[in-house]
């Protein structure tokens, strides 16, 4: 009985996986580590990326709704940054997960 779901704890399920939902592209993954020294605008990002700006915009938005960054406007440009830089640990962990599914691999190869 004391494992039952109640409200709270779904609504704060929902919102860990739209975060999650947030960081699972590949280029939102390099926008988030393309914003971890400085904040860039829209056109800086497409350059870096090698995309058009209409996506780098688009995949800001999700990142934008889940917390992930936010904007600033700066005269006629809009500069994003990261709302929550802890996000970068995610990185740190993704790694991790994949070094160690190689190392299970390997020992199972």
């Amino acid at each position: 009985m004391g494992n039952e779901i109640n409200a709270e704890s779904l609504a704060l399920f929902r919102l860990r996986a739209q975060v999650a939902k947030a960081l699972a592209h590949e280029t939102r993954l390099m926008l988030v580590d393309a914003l971890r020294e400085k904040d860039l605008c829209v056109g800086e990002l497409a350059e870096r990326l090698g995309v058009g700006q209409p996506t780098v915009s688009k995949h800001l938005s999700v990142l934008k709704n889940a917390g992930i960054v936010d904007d600033r406007k700066d005269g006629a440009k809009i500069f994003y940054h990261l709302e929550t830089p802890c996000v970068l640990n995610f990185f740190n962990c993704a790694l991790e997960v994949i070094q160690q599914r190689s190392r299970a691999f390997k020992v199972l190869g």
